[in-house]
């Protein structure tokens, strides 16, 4: 009966080449580690990639691609960075052919403590979330003293009510400008302007 020779010099005394092998692939299949390095531009894989550390640094995975929510006509740009942990997921077992699933959450850096809260918190403080609960939609740049810019062909706002606050620290005085080629205002009741003083088309 034909046997393939076993060495176990060759296999560390677990048995046979394909035993070996197949243990291997299989721990493989799936496996934490923490993105080690970064090519957004995709100048040295050919395409956006990452490296992973496994193994607290003994192993290095060659340039892998990451999980995106979309990656077509529609597409998400949120790539990991260095330091994040990742899964990394590899077909066969082999790394090579792997991908990295980010947003797993460690060292305590969660941004929330229970469900219906859906918030995303970037690195200068932002933060723009839903609350389910208090039914509050908020984006909140005033810790990372960042612009919220909206562009658009048109723009439509409809609400039951809308309250604009204008709010600066200390003694300054805020300000609130519009600057339009037209303005159209209609009220069904009444406008009211309150100010110590009131200037139409000042210098006209």
């Amino acid at each position: 009966m034909f046997q393939l020779q076993r060495d176990d010099q060759i296999t560390s005394g677990v048995g046979g080449r394909e035993a070996t092998d197949h243990a291997r692939r299989l721990s493989n299949v799936a496996r934490y580690g923490t993105v080690a390095e970064a090519d957004y531009s995709g100048e040295t894989a050919g395409f956006p990639a990452i490296r992973v550390s496994l193994q607290d640094g003994a192993i290095l995975t060659d340039w892998l691609p990451w999980f995106s929510p979309r990656a077509g006509k529609d597409r998400v740009w949120d790539p990991p960075e260095v330091g994040e942990v990742v899964m990394l997921l590899a077909p066969s077992g082999e790394l090579t052919n792997g991908v990295a699933i980010p947003g797993l959450f460690s060292d305590g850096n969660a941004n929330g403590d229970r469900a219906g809260l859906h918030r995303r918190t970037y690195d200068d403080g932002t933060v723009v979330e839903y609350d389910r609960e208090n039914h509050t939609f908020t984006v909140d740049a005033s810790d990372s003293n960042s612009q919220v810019v909206f562009k658009a062909k048109r723009i439509r706002l409809c609400t039951a009510e809308i309250s604009v606050d204008a709010e600066a620290g200390g003694d300054d005085l805020p300000e609130a400008t519009i600057h339009v080629k037209r303005l159209l205002v209609e009220a069904e009741e009444f406008i009211k302007l309150s100010a110590p003083q009131l200037q139409l088309n000042p210098g006209g």
